[in-house]
């Protein structure tokens, strides 16, 4: 008899539980203002899985909603604040493709670059985030030269440019490390900052606790336990031990001939896209392109 007890409560409680559950699963056909009171109540307690979720049920049932375009704002402001950067670009670019007007479009651009900003916490580790980043602040810059986000957005950019200076030279001291003297030259020789004196900036401190595993920037931290020995893997090492007497004579080859008999390999086949995306963009002229083409091909 107790058995039976038990396992009639534990198949009602069941079954309460189950219908709680898709009660809320169910919802649906429910007014706009419904769903915008849900978006605000999950936000508040943080849960901002949920909140998009309810975000999907308003711009579905109620696409024209004067709720819409506010709901997209909030979301991609808290996101922001939860940093969750991706996502509040996302909304971002929602809300300038659907709802904002010339000025809100102005805020929201902003916001973009924010997120971008705050998103590189660390500039060593996303080359094309901070690529991109650079590129949206002069578009703002040149769109909206009265703004009163101007200075801020300069400021964003000038950091920007500097970290992505001290990443070039970071990764050009990396190929030094590996006697590649070309693809240091390379990367020294991009977009160089004339207007940057390298005795006032202080680099980015590196935590102790990354600093470890990534050294400083500068160089690794195991840097003294590898040995000073000559390349084996790179094409650039300049090797010059070889006796005169069975040294045979390299047959000169034009330019065009040498890239038509040896492939290209996959960093080659980048850093040439990389050059044409600077060209197509109006950043570097044809002749820097010839140049930046011809020293990647001979990399």
């Amino acid at each position: 008899m107790k058995l039976k007890h038990t396992f009639l409560f534990m198949a009602f409680a069941s079954i309460f539980f189950l219908s709680g559950c898709s009660k809320e699963i169910e919802e649906y056909n429910k007014p706009a203002i419904y769903w915008y009171g849900k978006i605000v109540k999950y936000i508040s307690q943080g849960d901002l899985e949920r909140a998009d979720n309810y975000y999907s049920s308003l711009q579905g049932e109620h696409i024209g909603s004067p709720l819409l375009p506010e709901a997209t704002m909030i979301l991609a402001i808290a996101h922001m604040h939860y940093e969750e950067y991706l996502l509040s670009e996302h909304f971002l670019n929602e809300y300038i493709k659907r709802y904002a007007t010339i000025n809100e479009k102005e805020d929201a651009e902003f916001l973009k670059i924010k997120a971008k900003y705050l998103a590189l916490p660390n500039p060593r580790r996303d080359q094309a985030l901070i690529e991109e980043a650079i590129e949206e602040a002069k578009e703002f810059k040149v769109n909206y030269p009265n703004s009163m986000y101007f200075g801020l957005v300069n400021t964003m950019q000038t950091r920007l440019l500097m970290a992505e200076a001290a990443l070039n030279e970071t990764i050009a001291d990396l190929y030094e490390r590996l006697d590649k003297p070309k693809g240091a030259e390379y990367y020294r020789n991009i977009k160089p900052q004339p207007w940057m004196n390298w005795d006032e900036i202080d680099r980015a401190n590196t935590p102790w606790y990354r600093a470890w595993f990534e050294g400083d920037g500068t160089e690794s931290w195991y840097g003294f336990m590898v040995p000073h020995t000559k390349s084996v893997v790179s094409r650039n090492s300049v090797v010059d031990d070889m006796p005169q007497a069975i040294k045979e004579p390299i047959k000169q080859e034009t330019f065009k001939e040498q890239v038509k008999e040896k492939s290209l390999s996959q960093f080659q086949k980048d850093e040439l896209q990389k050059a044409q995306d600077l060209k197509d963009k109006g950043i570097i002229s044809k002749d820097e392109f010839d140049s930046l083409r011809e020293k990647i091909l001979k990399l």
